[in-house]
């Protein structure tokens, strides 16, 4: 039986002391590549930490990337200091770093082309710097020239310090890991509830929404939200959100928008997102109640794909406005997950955006777990 994976928690005091406990709690245990996630606070200093980690553990090959907290050991460390790691133990054969700008899925495509032909739609963990111009186009592009699926997120920090992966960085970096090393479930959270059924914008500008389905769009959407929240327009904030189905998706996947404007009199609704006429758009509800039922869906979904095999290991990444900002014990995202898989060796951190396939997710929680 494949045994589980070595993780190791620090927190509290300096990037120095938190390396040393992390290669404490490290040294001996068996694999190949490191996992290393940090709070903001050690974003400069990861290199230092990776260095620290190589010395004490014998492990050469590391990706790491800094968020706005940390989460191990079946916890969640949100704003406070701290870092996590976890130990994969795959043959070399099992795995290839990468790292650049907006070609960096050529590059690796063009690197890699045989590993890539055997490992058939690899995993892509890929961490992103949120303000680089290429980001989004980055994201699109790996996972086209490489086949991948890819899980992870944006960090916390801007510039090369925030995230690396063999020692280089970019615009993204992070690891691909071949179906035939290692086993993978994911399973991603929207936190949401639709209201309503999918409109089309048959007039509107850029994130303006002036009609759907020809009718004025804040009458659709006073409609959708309901009378309740209709009468008084100012509580939707941070409860209502658009959402943009993800065309081709055979699971209702959509991604989720923020609301950024409402003009009563003209009768239009602004999104944080721009929507050509044609476009389709919905609204859903982010509430506590709602994220946890689809929190509680992702991981009876993990169950029931996982069957009896053991868990050796697992990544875990959620939206910044997660969190202790939406869940509350006994049913915050890590108790969920343990209330419902059990426990087992999990790192991950809280994201500036999440990842999922081949696009970037806001307000989400993506889950993936080595088999």
């Amino acid at each position: 039986m494949a045994e589980p994976f070595a993780t190791a928690l620090a927190l509290g005091g300096g990037w120095r002391d938190a390396a040393d406990t992390l290669g404490s709690g490290l040294a001996g245990a068996k694999g190949r590549l490191g996992l290393l996630y940090t709070a903001e606070s050690f974003a400069p200093h990861q290199g230092e930490m990776l260095a620290v980690l190589r010395q004490r553990t014998g492990v050469q090959d590391w990706v790491s990337a800094a968020g706005y907290g940390v989460i191990a050991a079946g916890e969640e460390h949100y704003g406070e200091s701290g870092a996590a790691a976890l130990l994969l133990d795959l043959p070399a054969s099992g795995y290839r770093l990468f790292a650049g700008g907006a070609d960096a899925g050529a590059d690796l495509a063009a690197a890699e082309a045989d590993w890539l032909a055997a490992a058939v739609m690899p995993l892509a963990l890929t961490h992103v710097d949120p303000r680089h111009p290429d980001a989004a186009g980055a994201v699109e592009g790996l996972s086209s020239a490489t086949g991948g699926f890819l899980v992870g997120g944006l960090t916390a920090a801007a510039g090369d310090t925030a995230h690396q992966a063999g020692g280089a960085s970019g615009c993204l970096s992070g690891v691909a890991l071949s179906p035939a090393a290692i086993e993978v479930a994911t399973a991603l959270s929207q936190g949401c509830t639709p209201l309503g059924r999918t409109h089309q914008v048959t007039r509107g500008k850029d994130n303006i929404l002036f009609e759907l389905d020809g009718r004025r769009a804040l009458d659709v959407f006073n409609e959708d939200i309901g009378e309740e929240l209709a009468s008084d327009l100012r509580r939707v904030g941070g409860l209502i959100f658009a959402a943009l189905p993800v065309a081709g998706s055979d699971t209702a996947d959509y991604t989720v928008r923020n609301l950024v404007g409402i003009d009563p009199a003209g009768g239009a609704v602004a999104i944080g997102e721009a929507v050509p006429e044609g476009g389709k758009v919905l609204f859903c509800r982010r509430d506590r109640e709602t994220a946890a039922r689809d929190m509680r869906r992702m991981a009876e979904d993990l169950k029931r794909r996982v069957g009896d095999r053991v868990i050796r290991g697992g990544v875990y990444v959620s939206c910044a406005a997660r969190g202790p900002n939406q869940f509350a014990p006994p049913e915050s995202e890590t108790e969920i997950i343990r209330d419902t898989l059990g426990t087992f060796p999990m790192v991950g951190f809280f994201a500036n955006g999440e990842l999922n396939r081949d696009r970037i997710y806001a307000y989400t929680g993506v889950l993936t777990l080595f088999l």
